[in-house]
């Protein structure tokens, strides 16, 4: 809109000059003088016309330009105010055009500044002074007026090129950070689903086997029935509460919340416990100082995972064993599999164990080992782990 009101207002303001300047000092080859302001108009609105719709359609702006600028040649009328409408032309195909068109409109800054630097040139001299004395004047003209009009038009195409590429920048900065954006975005749900398979496949496992336990047990002895039922009312209720958490941080990014240490690993051995496997946990050596947090919580959600895979498709009880030492702990959770229960390995529990590994810079195994599935980690305590500290 702006650059068709601007133009409007350039052609108004420009224009009329062919009525003030009269016929007579506008073409010596068109009679009558009506004719020839008829003429200077009608170039005039098509040069403003093509620089109204240079940003819409360089191509068809650049065409009506020189189209304009030879018949203004032919009818041999000279330089006009108009002819600065060019300038915003040329502008516009360095700025706004296809790369063909681009070096066209450069094409054009010099094709212009030759042609318009000889027309200015045969202007002031006709050859009615004698052939050499004339054609002399004539090139000495042309060379200087085609050098001032070219450099003129060269800074309009060069305006353009150099608005091109700020512009090209911008679009790649932008592009850029919407990438990264969507990124952060992608691993933000990641991290949340991963989460939310932790802390709900294994409180509704917990939850499962407690139930079978105190459907069998409601006959024999109402009180363990009892215990079975307080025990699932805890775990849905900690597992409603991990949830609600989950979905603030869905919800407002910086509200992570706390998470699980070293300390709540007794809360989840004596879950397991009360449905009904019994976890054989062994630490030797104890940790030498306090691990990073990310180490705390990739060792709890892995064993998370495992002892709730344990409880889905083992039978006994579960071994755990934990080794700190001075830069890693060693993690290894192996029980007896059912073969009737067993499933791949390829599922999203040992998918999710693996990415908490790697995350904080370790390594984690889930094999079977004759009747025996055994998960075992290597997580390193140092530098390499500290890069996961944000992980949550």
């Amino acid at each position: 809109m702006l650059d068709i009101v601007g133009s409007v207002f350039g052609f108004l303001v420009t224009a009329p000059l062919a009525f003030i300047m009269g016929a007579g000092s506008l073409s010596a080859w068109l009679s009558p003088d009506w004719l020839a302001i008829t003429v200077s108009v009608v170039i005039s609105a098509a040069l403003w016309g093509a620089a109204a719709i240079s940003r819409l359609s360089p191509p068809i702006a650049l065409a009506v330009s020189w189209g304009a600028c030879l018949l203004q040649m032919l009818t041999g009328l000279p330089p006009m105010a108009s002819n600065v409408a060019v300038f915003v032309v040329l502008f516009a195909t360095a700025a706004w055009g296809s790369r063909r068109l681009l070096w066209t409109g450069g094409a054009s800054t010099v094709a212009g500044g030759v042609l318009a630097g000889l027309y200015i040139g045969m202007q002031q001299f006709g050859l009615s002074e004698g052939l050499v004395s004339a054609g002399m004047r004539v090139l000495l003209v042309a060379a200087l007026m085609g050098s001032v009009v070219g450099l003129s038009l060269a800074l309009s195409w060069g305006a353009g090129l150099l608005w091109r590429q700020v512009a090209r920048g911008r679009e790649t900065r932008d592009a850029q950070l919407r990438a990264e954006a969507t990124a952060a975005e992608e691993a933000e749900r990641v991290r949340i689903a991963r989460d939310m398979h932790d802390v709900v496949a294994h409180s509704l496992a917990v939850v499962i086997a407690q139930a079978d336990g105190a459907r069998y047990a409601a006959a024999a002895d109402p009180q363990v029935a009892q215990e079975a039922l307080g025990t699932i009312a805890q775990t849905a209720r900690g597992a409603l509460s991990d949830v609600r958490m989950l979905l603030t941080q869905l919800r407002h990014r910086q509200g992570d919340g706390p998470q699980p240490t070293l300390a709540d690993l007794e809360t989840l051995f004596a879950q397991v416990r009360q449905a009904g496997v019994e976890p054989r946990v062994t630490v030797d050596p104890t940790p030498p100082g306090e691990p990073p947090a990310a180490i705390q919580l990739a060792v709890y959600r892995i064993l998370q995972e495992a002892l709730t895979n344990a409880l889905r498709h083992g039978t006994g009880g579960v071994d755990v064993r934990l080794s700190w030492w001075a830069d890693a702990v060693d993690l290894t959770v192996s029980n007896t599999a059912d073969a009737a229960k067993a499933t791949s390995s390829g599922g999203h529990g040992v998918i999710g164990m693996r990415e908490r590994a790697q995350l904080v810079g370790g390594t984690l195994q889930a094999e079977r080992h004759g009747d025996r599935f055994v998960v075992s980690a290597r997580l390193p305590i140092g530098p390499s782990s500290s890069s996961g500290s944000g992980v949550s």
